[in-house]
């Protein structure tokens, strides 16, 4: 037995003492086949020091292997030692036959960089090199996914996958190919790929892609059940509230989305929209108290979603409490860019605050943005009847009766500007 061996044997038994003296002795005895075998299975459990002796010595005796250089790239890159593995890997020239191993390399060392297109340049020339190495197309197709450019992604797992390859280094690629295709916004080849998915082989990110998907799909009984029990194993997992109150809702199972949020809420109180989504549940539920509650929570986390001041202010308005939603709303109207639900809500409260002049701005501000709206037209038609604007009321009355023509009131109001 070669000392080689009978230090991994100690390594097995735990003992580090009686590992390191046959290590030694490997490094004077044993030949170079078992010594460069020793340093590759020692890199596979993490003894990156004893590896790249290993190799550093090889090197010195034959400066022409470039795989040793490649390998010690690959340990450099594990100890964040970046510029030492680009040195290694520089050295490798096009003609080497580790040339291809060295792109792979550089690949994954500029990933770890976030360096993306250096990546896939790297990548690119590889396979361009080999364009049927496996290897080179999974590496191309998860940095796209790591990118979240899916649709780019796709056509490499499909090509791995019609040519028999359906996991490769522990990443099943039909499951990936699903989530590929489900964020790429083509749920329906999404859903063929991760129904081969047993649910207990899921883990919690496939199990929620896979629920996404049926909503999106409108198969909500089947995203509801595996929300559920997505949530019952990590209730921690807070994505999935958010789409577990959607499809909940939808299905008009309102309290059930209440308590589904209320869940979330419990474990992400910082998520202003979930808050806001709650609300929306609750006013549905005609709890008008608990939405209230939420809408200031979710305006508190960001005061600067208008959505939430938006919904306030709807309520406020919908309660008739003027001086509130005057106090609410007026901040957020002071550039141009106001949302015109706010110049609506502002010009009712103001006019039944009798303020006509403010009215009569928010009014003239709004009127572009709901000339298709028959609730603001009637309300907007009697405040100008009010102020006496004969033109602007003739032109919100011809807006309104191309869409409520049989309203018969406002027929003969017209009748009365125009004779």
């Amino acid at each position: 037995m070669s000392y080689a061996q009978t230090a991994l044997d100690q390594l097995e038994k735990g003992q580090l003492d009686a590992f390191k003296k046959q290590y030694a002795l490997a490094l004077r005895h044993d030949d170079d086949d078992t010594l460069f075998s020793l340093a590759e299975e020692l890199y596979s459990l993490g003894f990156l020091n004893q590896s790249r002796r290993i190799y550093e010595k090889l090197l010195k005796k034959y400066p022409d292997e470039d795989e040793l250089r490649t390998n010690l790239a690959d340990i450099a890159i594990d100890e964040d030692k970046n510029d030492e593995a680009l040195d290694y890997l520089n050295q490798v020239r096009p003609d080497s036959p580790a040339y291809i191993e060295s792109l792979m390399v550089a690949a994954d060392l500029y990933q770890t960089q976030e360096l993306f297109e250096v990546s896939e340049q790297k990548l690119l020339t590889a396979r361009q090199l080999a364009p049927e190495e496996p290897v080179i197309t999974f590496a191309l197709a998860e940095l796209y996914f790591t990118m979240r450019e899916f649709r780019k992604a796709i056509p490499l797992y499909l090509e791995l996958i019609t040519a028999g390859t359906t996991d490769m280094s522990r990443v099943n690629l039909v499951e990936r190919l699903g989530v590929a295709y489900a964020n790429a916004g083509r749920f329906e080849q999404a859903i063929g790929y991760l129904k081969q998915i047993h649910s207990g082989d899921m883990t919690p990110d496939v199990k929620f892609e896979t629920a996404f998907t049926y909503l999106q799909l409108k198969e909500r009984t089947e995203a509801i059940r595996l929300f559920n029990e997505l949530k019952d194993s990590d209730e921690h997992y807070t994505s999935l509230y958010p789409y577990l109150g959607q499809a909940l809702e939808e299905e008009n199972r309102l309290p059930e989305a209440l308590t589904a949020l209320q869940e979330g809420l419990g474990v992400d109180q910082y998520n202003e929209k979930l808050w806001l989504q709650a609300a929306h549940v609750a006013t549905r539920l005609d709890d008008e108290d608990l939405a209230e509650q939420y809408l200031k929570r979710g305006h508190e986390l960001d005061s600067d979603d208008l959505s939430a001041v938006i919904q306030l202010s709807n309520l406020y308005v919908k309660q008739e409490r003027w001086a509130e939603t005057q106090e609410l709303a007026t901040p957020y109207v002071q550039n141009d860019d106001a949302d015109p639900q706010l110049y609506w809500n502002l010009a009712v409260a103001a006019e039944h605050e009798e303020d006509y002049a403010t009215a009569r701005k928010y009014y003239d501000a709004a009127t572009p943005f709901f000339m298709d709206q028959a609730d603001f037209l009637r309300s907007a038609i009697y405040f100008y009847r009010e102020e006496g604007a004969r033109e602007e009321v003739v032109r919100l009355l011809q807006a309104y009766l191309k869409q409520v023509p049989d309203d018969s009131e406002m027929a003969l109001m017209l009748e009365g500007y125009t004779d």
